[in-house]
């Protein structure tokens, strides 16, 4: 059985349909990516996945659970890293982290493992005690993704994790991203708006244009799918129309996010 079970999902919001019987599965252990322009739906996909939003129809599936009938079961299972920024500038690294444990209610007893376990995996150890709002745009989001990661899900769910970060700070997110994989066999699901994440680190690659599924496959069957382009840029600018573009401290992301959600 797949993890993740997404049937003929649709999404209202009044008279418009943000998504449109979107469906497609996620094996336990892949990672795989959602693209597509600004207003495909992407973002509201996630939002329905994560349960913050009730689907108008279809059903979506997480682990065996529906997420409409059990939210509360299906936020046991998943980490959620949105594009809007969710570290606490004036509260530590560690901070942030013995806050979410708690939120989390993980047992007293494991919590200090459990963050010391985090940092070490994002390579955060050193920079624990200082405050967030030091810290670079990439050494924010690896915070963002321990924090979703505490409770060691089954699937992690992150909406343009590297947005606004540099080429070297973009490399470090997809390390520690790495590592989680390889340590607990964790499923991602990931967009983004840069092409060469998606070709380089993702198993699986969905396409989706005004609230539907145009084109789901590896990079290589999307490639050939458009008559062998040599990149996904040409991929993506064949099948939706438009084009993607996408360093930075801790002010200047949460700045770049804010405007960014603007266009959602």
């Amino acid at each position: 059985m797949p993890l993740v079970e997404v049937d003929q999902l649709v999404q209202r919001f009044g008279d418009f349909v943000a998504v449109d019987r979107l469906s497609f599965t996620i094996e336990a252990g892949e990672v795989f990516a959602l693209l597509g322009p600004n207003g495909a739906g992407k973002t509201t996909t996630i939002r329905v996945l994560v349960t913050l939003l009730r689907p108008s129809a279809g059903r979506v599936r997480i682990a065996g659970l529906d997420v409409t009938e059990h939210p509360t079961r299906v936020r046991r299972v998943l980490g959620y890293v949105p594009q809007t920024l969710s570290a606490d500038g004036s509260l530590t690294g560690y901070e942030n982290l013995l806050v979410v444990a708690k939120l989390l209610r993980i047992p007293r007893a494991e919590r200090e493992r459990a963050i010391a376990d985090v940092l070490a995996l994002v390579r955060l150890e050193d920079a624990a005690d200082r405050l967030v709002r030091t810290y670079s745009g990439g050494m924010v989001r690896r915070l963002e993704i321990a924090q979703a990661i505490l409770h060691r899900p089954l699937l992690l769910v992150l909406d343009e994790p590297t947005v606004g970060l540099d080429p070297t700070a973009r490399r470090t997110v997809w390390d520690a991203l790495t590592a989680l994989r390889e340590r607990d066999g964790t499923t991602l699901l990931v967009t983004t708006h840069y092409m060469e994440e998606a070709d380089l680190y993702c198993d699986r690659i969905a396409i989706m244009n005004r609230g539907r599924l145009v084109a789901l496959g590896t990079a290589a069957e999307l490639r050939a799918l458009v008559g062998g382009a040599s990149t996904l840029d040409e991929v993506f600018t064949a099948l939706t129309g438009d084009t993607l573009e996408s360093g930075g401290s801790y002010s200047e992301v949460r700045q770049l996010r804010r405007r960014l959600q603007r266009f959602r």
